[in-house]
């Protein structure tokens, strides 16, 4: 699979961002380990799951590319795929519930995506897509569950160890699993002695539950702020990879959530969305027993309503 994932970083090459990695001091003694941030917060669309979607899309057939692709996203996913198409001249359709993020609809629109209402409490995502897979002849590039994508997102954990080094750990949110199966294929692949753990939001625990179990979990519309983590289950790919790639899951409950979001606005400076903030969580909030050791962090994204980000943050008080 790592093979994959150098294939994918030929593809991104010169088109998605390098994104940087950061450091800061204060968080280093809020953690009391060495962190590495690797900030997909400033990928283009605003996020890693450009790779993902790029890598898939561009991997097509030219006749495949020519019917045109589908997908269905709460937002993050949407936007990639909506931009991948008209950086590559795809027609693309996206499914999205009718009450995602008004932030993430608003791009998705902008990228030039043909986007697909439904209601999420009454009809499902993959019927709504399968429909017009049938109609039109749509190839389906969903959010995780695609060797493509999971490849294309481990280039992000890739270009954090190419350029911090050896790493002890390495901690990625999990929603679907995509994030988290390719990190965690790069940084086996690239540090044999090192640690991939995933973490989830108490809320929305179905990946843990299924890691600690081996029988595949699910949960319908968590109510966590961290809105990106919100997916049902693992996919068929991703369910298998981290069950062999990842060490260890963890959950962080939504006031952990929001206060690690908290700290990266305001003494990072950094724009970051709650799920982005869920793979510090832990760490900033030291749940594990884990000191002096050399972490890196994938912040997944930064695609927030700022208006709701303010009545998340005045919820903290003083």
């Amino acid at each position: 699979m790592f093979e994959k994932v150098l294939a994918a970083a030929g593809r991104l090459e010169g088109v998605a961002h390098r994104t940087p990695v950061f450091t800061s001091r204060l968080l280093d003694e809020q953690s009391g380990n060495a962190i590495y941030l690797k900030c997909e917060n400033f990928q283009r669309m605003g996020a890693f799951k450009f790779r993902g979607a790029f890598n898939a899309v561009s991997a097509l057939s030219p006749e495949d590319r020519q019917r045109g692709i589908v997908t269905y996203s709460s937002g993050n996913h949407a936007q990639a795929i909506a931009l991948t198409g008209k950086l590559l001249g795809v027609p693309t359709t996206v499914v999205m519930p009718s009450d995602a993020p008004a932030v993430k609809f608003a791009a998705t629109q902008a990228y030039g995506a043909a986007i697909v209402s439904y209601d999420r409490a009454r009809q499902s995502r993959e019927a709504v897509a399968q429909t017009l897979m049938d109609r039109h002849g749509y190839t389906l590039i969903p959010p995780y569950d695609h060797e493509e994508v999971v490849a294309g997102q481990g280039t992000a954990a890739r270009e954090l160890i190419e350029e911090t080094g050896p790493l002890d750990y390495v901690f990625a949110p999990c929603g679907g699993g995509g994030l988290l199966s390719g990190t965690a294929v790069s940084a086996k692949h690239m540090l044999p002695e090192g640690r991939v753990i995933g973490v989830e939001p108490e809320l929305a625990d179905d990946a843990t539950r299924s890691f600690k179990t081996g029988q595949l979990h699910t949960v319908q519309n968590p109510a966590t702020i961290a809105d990106g983590l919100r997916t049902p289950a693992l996919g068929q790919v991703t369910f298998p990879l981290v069950r062999q790639y990842v060490d260890d899951m963890v959950t962080v409950s939504e006031e952990e959530i929001l206060a690690t979001l908290y700290f990266l606005w305001t003494r990072l400076k950094m724009v970051v969305e709650p799920s982005g903030a869920v793979g510090l969580a832990p760490l900033f909030h030291r749940k594990l027993p884990i000191a002096g050791k050399r972490i890196g962090v994938i912040i997944s994204g930064g695609n927030v309503d700022v208006r709701m980000a303010g009545e998340l943050f005045a919820a903290l008080g003083g």
